[in-house]
């Protein structure tokens, strides 16, 4: 082989290899800028949140008709301990297995449970078509059958 066709040969490897570490490198930011907007997005939800199971006057601009505002209030602090859950297993902060448990032990709370019969129905639809929310959902409404199969009393 000639010279040439050799440095031609070794110039072309070394760009593609650096090409190939370049798209890695783009995915890779691209992954960790959807984290980074996901947490900004659950952040902003969560504010309002709080706000609103504090607030009994801006509670009331959102509470459905048919709910006291106390009791939508509850449900709203409920939600955010939902929602700070979902959050952490979309950013991969719970480990493979522990959802099921964590799912347990909201469900042993009377305010979650209430949440989860009058707003879970909408959480579900909220995650079709999303793989991880849709999992993180059935694992809700699995923990809520199994707490109201195991303490009839309380369903």
């Amino acid at each position: 082989m000639k010279l040439s066709t050799a440095v031609l040969t070794a110039g072309a490897a070394v760009s593609l290899a650096t090409a190939v570490a370049g798209a890695a490198r783009l995915r890779q930011d691209a992954r960790h800028q959807a984290e980074r907007n996901e947490a900004t997005v659950a952040r902003n939800q969560l504010d309002w949140l709080a706000q609103m199971s504090t607030n009994p006057d801006l509670a009331k601009l959102w509470a459905p008709e048919d709910m006291d505002v106390k009791e939508y209030m509850e449900l709203l602090n409920a939600n955010q301990l939902i929602c700070t859950l979902s959050l952490r297993d979309r950013l991969g902060f719970v480990r493979d297995g522990q959802l099921p448990f964590f799912a347990s032990m909201v469900m042993n709370s009377d305010i979650c449970r209430r949440y989860w019969a009058r707003f879970g129905d909408l959480r579900a639809q909220e995650a079709e078509g999303d793989e991880r929310a849709e999992q993180f959902t059935d694992a809700l409404n699995r923990a809520a059958q199994a707490y109201s199969h195991e303490h009839p009393a309380a369903a």
